[in-house]
């Protein structure tokens, strides 16, 4: 077991995002987990990310707020408890449309 408080955690630059804070919460170097590194991001509005894929699965889990995911075929907008699943290779963008800041969750496979 291996525990994570808030303030061990240190905000890191997220390539491709912007108007945004990203902490990293449990990874290799946090936890020593070696399948998926989870980190929680806050948005600010009109913030996100810019359209982009990896080949890591993704899944994003919002906290508090509202924002948009959209890929190549379709766009969806979470609220509190909502959250998407992306497949490997599969682009996304992600936008704050609204005037309030976002909380998500975020788990993304090494």
């Amino acid at each position: 077991m291996k525990k994570v408080t808030l303030k061990q955690v240190k905000p890191y630059e997220a390539p491709g995002h912007f108007n945004m804070v990203a902490f990293r919460l449990s990874g290799k170097e946090e936890t020593g987990s070696q399948k998926f590194w989870v980190g929680l991001s806050h948005f600010l509005p009109g913030g996100g990310a810019e359209f982009g894929a990896t080949p890591a699965e993704k899944y994003y889990f919002v906290l508090k707020g509202e924002i948009t995911v959209k890929t190549e075929k379709e766009e969806v907008t979470l609220g509190p408890w909502d959250s998407v699943y992306l497949a490997p290779n599969e682009g996304r963008e992600i936008i704050n449309k609204t005037n309030k800041p976002v909380s998500m969750l975020v788990v993304i496979s090494y």
